[in-house]
């Protein structure tokens, strides 16, 4: 496989090189464990924290018989993405906490970001094009009520701050926010910087949450976490159109409302945690059988057909411990498949099954293995409508073979420092946009990630 190129555009950002030597100066040895020493001392009344990622990504030339407007490009291509964040805290008296993220992101996705159900790099939802963009994705306050009197030291962290928290309590978070950065939490796969890159990976498969174009949206959600129970609740905006950046305003119509229970639990003296995900989306959009009625023997087009409608959800969700340096976990959810994709990836159903490996076997406990198993698949709707010519926002090869878009992912995270990591990731992707007539394809990703 030839090597990734860097684009032009990155030369503005520092080089790879000089994040590579100054990772030493990121966060000094002990950083964290004198942290949560002074959470226990007193509450800490601002934090300051950031990241900064690059990914490079390139895949190779693959079969394809065929291409629609929609397709992956069947060339060899490269792309990357950059985005930089900070995380800013205040504890506010009476309020509670407040918190600030501002980030820049660029970036160049592979095929102008289409032809794949769960696209390759969970970066890309973010990126709008090769000139850094600054924008705002978190803006929101978090508030706790104790219901006892024990209490558990934190550290500061993204978007927390050092104190201590009571074991048992209720949470607010209102304002801006990813809606996963409280439902659907996934130890070991939920986070493209550190963890698996594919899309699908950051969530349920076909948990279609309530998003703008860049993941975020504006609500509200209420926790309550007592002993080794926690159940959440939430409301939030839907975009006005699919995939659009625009929020629409009009809560009491338009919105999309999540449930989740969550149960810890040990299983042979290692911890573990089952979830149960329901979610409902009320949105103005199409439905695929409405589109193929109305299209005839013409091309179908969901977006002609848009009226307000309602799509829901579940999902599962179990992970382990295995052993004190092995973990996994598995995930199946299930859409309607009625509407189109509205917020995320044009996936219907999801299975994922995924294990971790920390590096004390070969000394190096600091490093990480990932290895990823995901099948998506569509609904037979779905189906119907890519096959009559029928477009999506992210698929639509002019036709379909129809099988299920299976994803092999590993990744090998190399601890450079305490605050540092590179990353080499490899996917092989069978049947993309869920079309046997094209593919298989593989990618190959270099990942620098700094915490600071």
């Amino acid at each position: 496989m030839r090597p990734t190129i860097l684009p032009a555009s990155f030369r503005v950002t520092p080089t790879l090189a000089g994040l590579l030597m100054s990772c030493a100066l990121c966060a000094p040895a002990g950083a964290a464990e004198a942290a949560t020493e002074a959470a226990a001392a007193a509450p800490q009344p601002w934090v300051a924290t950031g990241q900064f990622t690059y990914i490079g990504q390139s895949k190779e030339h693959f079969t394809s018989p065929y291409v629609g407007r929609n397709s992956l490009g069947a060339e060899h291509e490269a792309s990357y993405s950059i985005s930089a964040t900070a995380y800013l805290g205040l504890r506010v008296p009476v309020l509670g906490e407040v918190y600030l993220n501002p980030e820049v992101i660029q970036g160049r996705p592979l095929s102008g970001l289409v032809g794949l159900g769960a696209f390759s790099n969970g970066e890309m939802q973010k990126v709008a094009g090769t000139s850094p963009k600054l924008y705002m994705p978190r803006l929101f306050l978090r508030r706790d009520w104790a219901l006892g009197d024990e209490q558990v030291a934190q550290a500061a962290g993204q978007n927390q701050l050092a104190g201590k928290v009571a074991t048992d309590r209720v949470r607010l978070t209102v304002g801006k926010f990813a809606i996963t950065d409280i439902f659907d939490a996934n130890g070991y796969s939920h986070d493209s910087r550190t963890q698996f890159l594919n899309w699908a990976s950051l969530a349920q498969g076909s948990y279609d949450f309530a998003a703008d174009a860049q993941g975020y949206t504006l609500g509200a959600a209420l926790e309550w976490m007592q002993g080794d129970w926690a159940l959440r609740v939430g409301r939030f905006m839907v975009p006005l159109e699919s995939n659009g950046e625009r929020l629409n305003g009009a809560l009491a119509n338009f919105h999309g409302d999540q449930f989740e229970l969550e149960h810890s639990h040990h299983w042979a003296g290692l911890p573990g945690t089952a979830r149960l995900l329901l979610w409902r989306n009320r949105e103005n959009m199409g439905a695929y059988r409405d589109a193929l009625q109305v299209a005839g023997v013409g091309e179908p087009q969901v977006s002609a057909v848009r009226r307000p409608q309602t799509k829901s959800g579940w999902g599962l969700h179990l992970e382990q411990a295995l052993t004190a340096d092995l973990g996994g976990f598995v995930r199946w959810s299930e859409g309607d498949g009625r509407t189109e994709s509205y917020s995320f990836e044009e996936v219907d159903g999801s299975r994922q099954i995924g294990l971790s490996l920390k590096g004390l076997r070969w000394g190096r406990e600091a490093d990480t293995v990932g290895l990823l198993y995901i099948a998506n698949t569509l609904s037979s709707a779905h189906r119907d409508y890519l096959a009559g010519g029928g477009y999506g926002f992210f698929i639509g090869d002019g036709k379909l073979n129809y099988r299920d878009e299976t994803i092999v992912e590993a990744y090998y995270s190399w601890s450079l420092s305490e605050a540092c990591k590179l990353s080499l990731d490899l996917q092989h992707i069978r049947n993309p946009a869920y079309n046997a007539d094209r593919g298989p394809v593989t990618l190959a990703a270099l990942r620098f990630h700094a915490e600071f």
